[in-house]
């Protein structure tokens, strides 16, 4: 039976994504009382159940590696935390590098990882193509492995805050819309939705691509486009190895893992134009086909069983908006993750619960807040495919 929407709540979280059912999650655990969480279509349903799964703490920024290895922790501890299966697969992430900038800018980014307490690694070529054969060496002048990296199903991470939630007390409604916020001054005091008004103090904006709309409803930038990432899965491959990483080419962007007896495949399209893009097509496969032929020729030969598009939700310098508005009183936002929202889901629950009950978080988000870019203090995160 589908839950009841309540005439009131302490909090309102909208969108029921990975961040959203996340939120939820930690702000119940915590004792939260009232928890509303409100997704328009089905839980999962928007970026989440698009995404590739990946799930890493190789990144370029102190901030964005104390978030992904505090979610790697979580996903790890997943089966009895919250208490769900989400098949995980910590086979690593290999960044293929051509050039010797990109050497030395990994070769950066490793110390900072390591500094961390990530086990992450530069290799030689041969040793790249020992983790990863399908791969051809040419060109190839280095590579970049974090072991402790991996990849897991969305759907299941999903499920298991859900269902924890749920458990916990907060209430999940799927197929609810909000169309409006109405605040007196600067205080939000009801979210008005497809199926009638909610009495609340405070909004969570957990929408991903469509959070820019959510946030003009208050009277809050947030500076999100939605730009559709496509990706295909192949047939069974012979001979695939079982602990085949997670393998960007970081050059063209092309990507791919193990799905069942296959691959999953992805690469960035220069050509996409921002937008609600959510139907699959063709122009991005010849730059795809192009991009194989050079790093991994064997997967030409290689059917494909399906594939599907989503929307990445991008901000200007590729990283996440998370933080409290400064002109409306408890609008608090996590989104604009820029591909990788997934990744950072578990983390972000954590400082998001902390943010509402006023405590401090394990890391300092401010250089996240929205207002960043009307300060000019934004800083790019450039590894991202």
């Amino acid at each position: 039976m589908a839950a009841r929407l309540p005439d009131a709540a302490d909090v309102v979280i909208v969108g029921g994504g990975v961040m959203g059912t996340s939120i939820a999650f930690h702000l119940a655990e915590a004792g939260v009382e009232r928890v509303l969480l409100l997704e328009r279509d089905e839980l999962g349903s928007g970026s989440t159940s698009k995404a590739a799964g990946g799930v890493r703490a190789n990144f370029s920024d102190e901030l964005n590696i104390a978030l992904g290895a505090r979610s790697l922790e979580a996903f790890a501890r997943f089966g009895e935390r919250p208490g769900q299966e989400i098949d995980l697969h910590r086979v690593g992430y290999l960044f293929l590098l051509e050039t010797p900038d990109q050497v030395e800018l990994f070769r950066e980014s490793t110390r900072l990882q390591n500094a961390a307490g990530q086990p992450t690694r530069m290799l030689d070529v041969d040793e790249a193509i020992a983790l990863a054969p399908i791969v051809s060496a040419e060109g190839l002048a280095g590579a970049c492995f974090s072991p402790a990296d991996g990849h897991c199903t969305p759907e299941s991470v999903v499920l298991g805050y859900a269902t924890a939630a749920r458990r916990l007390g907060a209430t999940l409604v799927t197929g609810c819309e909000v169309v409006g916020i109405e605040a007196e001054g600067n205080q939000i005091r009801t979210v008005r939705t497809s199926r009638g008004d909610v009495r609340a103090g405070t909004v969570i904006c957990a929408a991903g691509a469509w959070s820019a709309h959510l946030g003009d409803l208050v009277g809050v930038d947030l500076p999100v486009t939605p730009l559709r990432r496509q990706i295909v899965v192949t047939d069974a491959i012979a001979d695939l190895p079982s602990g085949l990483p997670m393998t960007i080419d970081f050059t063209s962007t092309f990507y791919f893992h193990r799905e069942g007896p296959g691959l999953l495949i992805g690469m960035s399209d220069p050509n996409e134009q921002p937008g609600f893009h959510l139907n699959r097509t063709d122009t991005w496969l010849p730059r795809l086909t192009e991009a194989m032929e050079h790093r991994a020729p064997s997967l030409l030969d290689v059917g494909l069983t399906g594939g599907w598009a989503g929307l990445y939700e991008v901000t200007p310098d590729h990283n996440a908006l998370i933080g409290e508005a400064d002109g409306v009183s408890r609008f608090l936002y996590a989104t604009g993750f820029s591909g990788h929202g997934f990744l950072q889901g578990p983390a972000v629950g954590e400082i998001i619960r902390d943010l509402y009950l006023g405590r401090e978080p394990f890391v300092d988000i401010s250089p996240l807040h929205a207002r960043r870019f009307h300060l000019n203090t934004a800083r790019a995160e450039w590894n991202v495919v």
